[in-house]
């Protein structure tokens, strides 16, 4: 699941949930980063309109947290610049399609939050 700082993307770009992002992995909070570089859990809450949708994921200490432009958070245990969180139980496929053809609208304004 992935958040970009870019203005648009490609229709093959299925796991991007939101542009215009106002952070980057790499202008994420010290004690942030301090928590997911010790492997520590965060809870993160989609929100938009009435909607919303949660789940975890871990940080662990191979993050690179240096990406200026996006911020993922996988499922699986990959590490790259752009990874922020890792073992997420979700993934973009599991948002509800409610909230998927809301985050369509160029007009719809997605809020992130980060619990830890």
């Amino acid at each position: 699941m992935q958040v970009t700082k870019d203005e648009e993307i490609t229709l093959r770009a299925d796991c991007i949930i939101g542009v215009r992002a106002s952070k980057s992995v790499a202008e994420i909070s010290p004690e942030l980063r301090r928590h997911l570089l010790e492997g520590g859990e965060i809870s993160v809450s989609l929100m938009t309109g009435d909607m919303e949708f949660s789940f975890r994921a871990w940080g662990d200490h191979g993050l690179k947290l240096k990406h200026g432009s996006d911020a993922v958070v996988r499922r699986s245990a990959y590490i790259d610049d752009r990874t922020l969180a890792i073992r997420s139980t979700a993934a973009a496929k599991d948002l509800p399609r409610s909230m998927i053809r809301t985050l369509r609208n160029p007009s719809t304004v997605l809020v992130v939050e980060i619990v830890f």
